[in-house]
């Protein structure tokens, strides 16, 4: 049995100011910042085999913090990615508001497919073992809802510097 820490990345500078970041780097804020270290501490005694995070710098940093004390190897995924949420990207959030998605929003069906391939590369490379995968808000989602087989309004929404256990 594997066992999954779901992590989602510390608080950006771009979530404080509601801009949808989608695939952008993102940068951590200082709450951000003191959210990877207290994860950090969290998991300092906890033997992690592997270390995934998205490749987006938000989540990049948080896992590098997180991997520090274990001399750890962090493999960035594009799996990880947040949701590509198209001309969305870069937007006030509240002036999205009953606003109809453009074309160019990833689809939910793109979106669960990415997690699908997360699981399977987690489960072919750590079959057993402990993994520690630093994501986003919408892949974390999407890969509890693929996991647990719910549709993703049924998985509670993950906060900044939140854990989550999965046993694959």
């Amino acid at each position: 049995m594997t066992i999954l820490y779901l992590v989602r990345h510390g608080e950006t500078v771009e979530n404080v100011q509601k801009v949808m970041q989608g695939q952008t780097p993102g940068t951590l804020s200082e709450l951000g910042e003191q959210q990877a270290a207290h994860l950090c501490e969290q998991f300092r005694s906890e033997a992690i085999d592997m270390f995934f995070s998205s490749d987006l710098q938000r989540a990049v940093q948080t896992c590098a913090c997180i991997a520090a004390p274990h001399q750890g190897v962090v493999h960035q995924t594009p799996l990880l990615r947040e949701r590509d949420w198209g001309d969305f990207t870069g937007c006030y959030i509240p002036d999205l508001k009953d606003k109809p998605f453009p074309d160019n929003v990833e689809s939910i069906e793109a979106l669960k497919q990415r997690a699908a391939a997360f699981l399977d590369e987690v489960r072919q490379r750590c079959p057993s073992g402990t993994v520690l995968a630093v994501g986003h808000g919408i892949i974390n989602k999407a890969i509890q809802s693929v996991f647990y087989r719910l549709p993703m309004s049924e998985i509670a929404r993950m906060n900044n510097a939140e854990v989550r256990k999965l046993q694959l």
